[in-house]
């Protein structure tokens, strides 16, 4: 049986690691040809374990997809090794935490930087080749920050940030429906990562967290990825505008 995302070309941002490397393992496993990328300019080793598995995947490291030069690199990339797009993940971004007195414009603007523009550079370097192709699917990863706000961590720029981001992402589904072109975001709540392992560290910090939550355990980068699979393929082709909370329940709670 062909796989749920035979025949697709996906772009995933920030595959060297977490939600984006399960998502680039689990696209390639259902048929994609994955074009990744990563900051760090490790992250090609995740292309390594693909074809490892039989899945195809070519990755461009290191990139800054903050600046738009960087987001026409992937996409010229993309274009140049399978000829269209029809999926984009952007899945990458850099938060930055504060404190409402410690939070200086600098550490605000860079957030913004990190987590929207990161977003605006690659959809319009994408969009033309999403219109050529006669559609496609955008995900945008989004927070349950966006939602709710905090007493114990300083999240104003990274609330700021993903609540601009389900906002964009509104439009791209509104301007893009005319093209078959669908665009949706994926919230995560408390996920396994490399932001999140040090917070897990400290003593009572992971049972408190897991309490605000209705499943009682720590999200894994898999559990985003099957979201995310589930907007890439043709399944969710009725679904736009719309944003998955993938959290445990905690935004029901």
């Amino acid at each position: 049986m062909p796989g749920r995302l035979e025949g697709k070309v996906a772009i995933i941002t920030g595959t060297g690691s977490g939600m984006g490397r399960a998502a680039a393992r689990l696209f390639a496993r259902e048929g994609a040809k994955v074009v990744g990328c990563d900051i760090n300019p490790a992250g090609g080793r995740t292309a390594d374990e693909v074809s490892a598995e039989g899945g195809e995947m070519v990755s461009l490291q290191p990139v800054d997809l903050s600046v738009p030069e960087g987001a026409e690199r992937l996409v010229a990339f993309a274009i140049e090794h399978y000829g269209a797009i029809d999926v984009v993940y952007n899945n990458a971004a850099m938060a930055y935490f504060a404190m409402v007195p410690d939070m200086d414009y600098e550490t605000f603007n860079r957030t913004q930087r990190e987590e929207v523009d990161i977003i605006f550079h690659l959809c319009r370097a994408a969009w033309p080749h999403l219109v050529a192709r006669g559609g496609g699917s955008i995900i945008n990863t989004a927070s349950t920050a966006a939602k709710k706000g905090s007493t114990a961590q300083g999240m104003l720029a990274h609330s700021a940030a993903k609540g601009a981001v389900t906002a964009m992402t509104r439009q791209y589904a509104a301007e893009g429906g005319k093209h078959r072109i669908r665009a949706n975001t994926i919230s995560p709540g408390m996920i396994r990562s490399a932001q999140t392992e040090p917070l897990m560290k400290q003593e009572g910090w992971t049972e408190r967290a897991i309490a605000r939550q209705l499943i009682k355990r720590i999200g894994e980068p898999e559990d985003v990825a099957q979201a995310a699979l589930f907007l890439a393929s043709d399944e969710s082709g009725f679904i736009t505008g719309a944003d998955i909370a993938v959290d445990g329940g905690g935004m029901a709670n």
